[in-house]
């Protein structure tokens, strides 16, 4: 099942404004979805960007435990293993160094632009509680639970 995500603040395949950037305030922008199945239990949310210099695409925001209620996340969301919105997600660790949790936006090298891929995955179950868990171990948690999932792609450049 196709989940619609967007942002109140870029549309889908234009610019991420400078503020959710490194060469900006570096927070997270705010998304929406609707069109999630029934079932879900919760959610899992991954930013990645594939056109980065390394072997995997760059990991950017990894949060997972996203009540099933859930339709929305705000602007900022603190870079706190447990949020205080939404209640009860946690993040993970993202590919900026040893621990880094949360938002941490795009600062592609000079050149090309860059694609950032914000994926919202439906669970029909739900995850382990363990906090500051990578891209690698949630996509491994949540294999045969995925029951639906959406993707909003933004780019920036310098």
């Amino acid at each position: 099942m196709t989940i619609s995500i967007t942002s109140s603040a870029f549309k889908a395949g234009e610019p991420i404004p400078a503020q959710y950037t490194a060469d900006g305030k570096d927070i997270s922008p705010p998304l929406a979805w609707t069109g999630a199945p029934r079932a879900t239990k919760e959610f899992v949310l991954i930013c990645d960007d594939p056109d980065a210099p390394s072997a995997q695409p760059w990991v950017h925001w990894v949060m997972y435990k996203i009540p099933a209620d859930t339709k929305s996340l705000a602007e900022a969301i603190p870079r706190e293993t447990n949020p205080p919105s939404p209640a009860g997600a946690v993040q993970g660790i993202n590919s900026f160094g040893k621990g880094k949790l949360g938002y941490l936006g795009p600062s592609p090298p000079k050149g090309k632009p860059h694609h950032y891929h914000f994926h919202l995955y439906a669970l029909d179950t739900t995850l382990p509680a363990t906090p500051g868990l990578d891209k690698e171990k949630v996509l491994a948690a949540m294999k045969g639970h995925m029951i639906g999932e959406g993707e909003l792609i933004g780019t920036y450049q310098r």
